[in-house]
């Protein structure tokens, strides 16, 4: 597993995708069947600006970003009422045709808060107020490179005194910055790929503690004491127009996915001395999965497997590749998925509507829908909801753009 990086109240979401970045929560006394009582709506914030940016949660406290009249911004709310507690205007907007805004999480940490923005800028703020401590930029500053057009997406990592990012480029694709001053500490000089959509996780392999980040041509593993690259194994497919889902590491093994004719393969780890050789167990296309992000949960990998045209929610065994099951249907298409105790709750990017299912190999098993009481009126090229959705602390939070609704999940 990916080692927790700050000690959190169990039910806390202090980062992307969970303390443990595996997107998946574990908590008590949940409404996980929704098909006898639904959620009830506690509130709705319909402040939050355009942008993808998922909520996070520590305490009483949410925080955010969004961008509106030209200016990205932070914000933190109070989970109880959805009262604002303060907002941070941060810089000029990041426009794109295929919605403006911010993309990433804001990471907390202590009484500290790490964000990176659709243009690359990184900053540390106070989680008391939002006040800036430190930024950069990782375009003027750091010399970064995107894979893309369609903004810089990452969540920063903290690991220790370390906040780790990947601004992409010849001068190095991942580097690790002192988390209190900016200042940089290591760059990656063996990797210099440009910088993708996805997030770094960390982990620890046969004693020697890592980085682990799917760039635009490869997954690699590099030392967290000074960056070193550790292994590589490179993305196969004809056109990879962007890289986005976040790596899965487990018992020395580390599974990765993308769409765009990529498909998914299971890279086996065994320590050489100060490098680790690689073998790949399986590459199929049995999980073409594009943005939603993946699960594991015991031993079963569950997300939306991208065909074209069509597609469908699939469950794939995570030590064979094989597709253990395959659910298409008229009414919960190709979205984000987030695991909870033992059900899967997915979110459909055109609709909004959300469906509780069960997280096991023997058959697709519904638990119940939910759809959001309204729509943004911010529109874009494809008027998706990509943000993903969490639940944290008994509360489910759902997000198009400029509207954010929190749900009830102990009523």
């Amino acid at each position: 597993m990916a080692i927790a990086t700050m000690d959190l109240k169990a039910q806390d979401w202090p980062q992307w995708r969970g303390p443990n970045r595996e997107g998946i929560f574990k908590g008590t006394n949940l409404n996980l069947d929704w098909s006898e009582k639904k959620p009830s709506l506690s509130w709705t914030f319909r402040q939050a600006g355009a942008g993808y940016s998922a909520p996070t949660v520590v305490g009483t406290t949410l925080y955010c970003q969004g961008a509106n009249e030209g200016n990205d911004f932070a914000f933190a709310l109070d989970t109880r009422t959805g009262n604002v507690k303060w907002k941070q205007d941060l810089g000029a907007e990041f426009e794109e045709s295929r919605g403006n805004g911010p993309r990433g999480s804001v990471t907390v940490d202590g009484d500290k808060l790490y964000l990176i923005r659709g243009g690359g800028q990184i900053h540390c703020l106070s989680a008391a107020d939002g006040k800036r401590i430190w930024q950069k930029d990782f375009v003027k500053d750091l010399g970064g490179k995107m894979m893309s057009g369609w903004g810089f997406s990452e969540s920063p990592l903290i690991d220790g005194n370390l906040i780790i990012c990947s601004p992409g480029g010849s001068e190095g694709t991942i580097i690790a910055l002192d988390k209190s001053t900016g200042a940089t500490v290591w760059r990656t000089k063996e990797l210099t790929d440009n910088a993708s959509h996805s997030s770094a996780i960390v982990a620890e392999v046969d004693g020697i503690r890592q980085y682990i980040l799917l760039t635009n041509k490869c997954v690699a593993g590099v030392t967290a004491k000074d960056g070193k690259l550790l292994w590589t194994a490179p993305i196969e497919g004809s056109r990879v127009s962007a890289v986005i889902p976040t790596p899965i590491y487990y018992n020395n093994m580390v599974y990765v996915t993308n769409a765009y004719v990529v498909g998914c393969f299971l890279v086996k780890l065994t320590r050489a001395g100060d490098k680790f050789n690689t073998e790949i167990a399986y590459a199929n296309q049995n999980m073409l999965n594009q943005h939603g992000g993946v699960v594991l949960m015991n031993n079963y990998i569950y997300g939306y497997c991208d065909q074209g045209r069509s597609g469908s929610w699939v469950c794939q065994n995570f030590t064979t590749g094989e597709t253990v099951w395959s659910e298409s249907n008229d009414y919960i298409g190709k979205g984000a998925i987030l695991g909870v105790n033992d059900r899967l709750i997915l979110f459909d990017m055109r609709t909004g509507l959300t469906v509780v299912v069960a997280a096991m190999p023997n058959e697709w098993k519904e638990f119940g829908r939910l759809e959001i009481p309204e729509r943004s009126e911010i529109k874009t090229m494809d008027n998706c909801l990509w943000t993903h959705p969490v639940v944290a602390n008994g509360k489910l939070y759902l997000r198009d753009h400029d509207l954010l609704f929190c749900f009830d999940l102990q009523n």
